[in-house]
């Protein structure tokens, strides 16, 4: 399973293994990860998933969808590194992201 490692605003670490075809979302929903509310569920509807990605890894990324950048624009503090987590969907090739979660969600 990949690790993907999740970095609250006061820089404590976790990670965590996330099963392939789960959301980075899910996978920090399921292992009590603060800092990443999702309030809508996943359903792109929010931003309370808010993360920065590590920027090594923006070009191993999809790219953004126009509705999740939009939806980017209404987080709190967004950066060009800003994605929602929910639109992260875990692979073997995301093995070792690291994203960071900001002081606040929207």
């Amino acid at each position: 399973m990949p690790k993907i490692t999740y970095i609250d605003n006061e820089g404590n670490s976790k990670t965590i293994d996330v099963e392939n075809g789960l959301s980075v979302m899910e996978g920090a929903i399921q292992n009590n990860i603060p800092g990443i509310d999702a309030d809508c569920g996943g359903s792109m509807a929010c931003a309370t998933c808010h993360v920065y990605v590590e920027e090594k890894w923006l070009n191993k990324l999809p790219k953004a969808e126009d509705a999740e950048v939009d939806m980017i624009d209404m987080a709190f503090e967004p950066k060009k590194n800003s994605r929602l987590s929910c639109q992260l969907i875990v692979s073997d090739e995301l093995n070792g992201l690291t994203v960071t979660t900001p002081s606040k969600q929207s």
